[in-house]
């Protein structure tokens, strides 16, 4: 058995990720403030079972743990409930070890059966969680998704501080598994008293607790002040605002009334306020691993037949839909973005070509065309791309009536499968963490295609799937060039469907006001998006 600390800065044998050094406190951090965050649309949920948005993802993450965390500002991995681990010889058995004295905000200690039961119920198909597929390499996953079985065979509560996860298969990606907000543990008693509503009434361990919520208006979080991180958070109380206009967000930061724009800057005002050097201070860039694309239901005709689906690739203008967003991104060409591991060097995917798009629908049966429904998120620039989209696929002779809508909706009828076509802007994928097996399973892969699920293409492609436990069972180092080229050849293969067209890989741009600190990474956290709220502070 292999031992790991908190302080441990080693990469683990059998491919396991690297282990960060944990943060220290900012020295020049203050304690004390509340700042005002704002956002368009509601939050849909706070249940870290369920909730899967970039504007939910933080907050979730403020509220609750898991075994394991990231490092602020990065994608090193570090222990997080979890005081210490072991790992088997084989890479297959996990051992974690709880600190001890850590407490929900109900006041009770956590104990290793809360692990259990959060694991158990995410899994669980009644949760219907989007992200029950992540947790696939678990010991008996199969069996609780079949409904067979209500727990996990693999978890096995060793005693109350220490539970033991065995796994099917070795999984070189479990570690980064353990700290998504899906393995987050919750409370048995606060989930079961809330029922449906837990998602409104969350208890966790985080930094922060929900205080109030007033449905379509503001959203407050207190510190919790017996957090078991020494130094964080730093500030008391953090207001979200919702219903926010993102041009009013932008106009009130300029005022000093908002302190971070939840929806970021308005594209419509971005080359005015990078002109001007007293705003431009302000604004923080980072690099993601994004990819916004167009959905098509694979179970909707006539998108059922893929040279439909190959043909819409064909007609969407991608520079034409950059510049929509002033240039903030590059046009894309596969799944995953260009910075990713396995990303296909060399390979063009689907050229702009109208004429060819309109051969291949003849082919499928609908040389006249048909008419059918894009749907998208309701925040600029989304419903102008949406209208770009529409007008490339009308020169091809498809008719796509847009359904604007909040993001919520959008999730909704993305995860029930009665859209046929989604924009993803807004909801577009970025990573949960930085390796290529996390842009398949929740997102192309048959576990995702499921009711509540965020595969919206509802594709499923049992070959591929089988190709991609493959590789993600391919834990040994000398099989880490392998793993990748299997990954790339994955991808490849999900072109050739084209149950996708994918758009641009974007950057993300943020503003902040002049009394907030912090490292700029905090607020372009690539895990904690969009901002990490634990290590944030107010100057004055």
């Amino acid at each position: 058995m292999k031992t790991w600390l908190t302080t441990t800065a080693l990469a683990l044998s059998l491919a396991m990720p690297a282990i960060a050094q944990d943060y220290q406190p900012d020295p020049n951090a203050k304690a004390g403030g509340s700042i005002v965050i704002t956002y368009k649309d509601d939050v849909a949920t706070l249940d870290p079972a369920i909730g899967y948005d970039w504007q939910n993802w933080s907050m979730i993450k403020s509220i609750f743990d898991g075994l394991m965390d990231y490092a602020p500002g990065t994608t090193e991995l570090r222990p997080g409930l979890a005081e210490s681990y072991d790992i088997s010889d084989d890479g297959q058995v996990f051992t974690f070890h709880l600190r001890p004295g850590v407490k929900f905000h109900n006041g009770r200690e956590v104990t290793a059966d809360d692990v259990k039961y959060s694991l158990d119920r995410v899994t669980n198909p009644a949760t219907q969680s989007p992200g029950a597929g992540f947790f696939g390499s678990i010991k008996g996953y199969d069996e609780i998704a079949s409904g067979a079985s209500e727990t996990l065979a693999g978890v096995t509560v060793v005693d109350p501080m220490t539970v033991q996860i065995e796994l099917s298969r070795p999984d070189a990606t479990f570690l980064h598994v353990m700290a998504l907000n899906f393995a987050s543990v919750v409370p048995q008693e606060a989930v079961e008293a809330a029922g449906a509503d837990f998602g409104k009434q969350p208890v966790g361990t985080g930094a922060y607790s929900l205080a109030e919520w007033t449905i379509g208006q503001r959203l407050v979080f207190a510190k919790n002040a017996d957090y078991w991180r020494d130094g964080v958070p730093y500030l008391d109380e953090i207001v979200f605002e919702v219903g926010q206009e993102p041009i009013v967000a932008l106009l009130r930061l300029q005022n000093g009334e908002v302190d971070v724009p939840g929806d970021g800057i308005p594209p419509a005002k971005f080359q005015e306020v990078m002109a001007d050097p007293e705003q431009a201070a302000r604004v923080v860039e980072g690099g993601q691993l994004h990819t916004g694309y167009i959905t098509m239901n694979v179970n909707t005709a006539p998108f059922d037949n893929v040279k439909v689906r190959q043909a819409v690739n064909m007609a969407i203008n991608k520079d034409r839909i950059v510049q929509i967003i002033n240039g903030r991104a590059v046009p894309a060409n596969q799944p995953l973005p260009p910075s990713m591991p396995g990303y296909t060097e060399g390979y063009e995917g689907y050229a702009f070509d109208p004429e060819g798009a309109k051969t291949l629908l003849a082919e499928a049966g609908v040389g006249d065309g048909f008419e059918t429904e894009l749907y998208v998120m309701n925040t600029d620039p989304n419903p102008r791309i949406a209208q770009a989209i529409q007008q490339d696929l009308s020169a091809i002779g498809i008719s796509a009536q847009i359904q604007s809508l909040a993001q919520a909706n959008v999730i909704e009828a993305g995860g029930n499968g009665s859209a046929p076509m989604i924009w993803s802007g807004g909801m577009a994928w970025i990573a949960d963490f930085p390796d290529p097996s996390n842009f398949y399973g929740p997102i192309l892969g048959c576990a995702g295609a499921v009711q509540g699920g965020w595969n919206w293409s509802w594709y499923c492609n049992e070959d591929l799937d089988a190709k991609a436990t493959e590789a993600d069972s391919m834990a040994d180092p000398s099989q880490a060039e392998a793993r990748l080229k299997l990954w790339s050849d994955v991808y490849v293969g999900i072109m050739a469907d084209a149950p996708w067209a994918p758009v641009f890989n974007e950057q993300r741009y943020t503003m902040k006001s002049a009394r907030m600190g912090g490292a700029d990474e905090l607020y372009v956290d690539p895990v904690s998006i969009p901002v990490n709220y634990d290590y944030v502070y107010v100057t004055e």
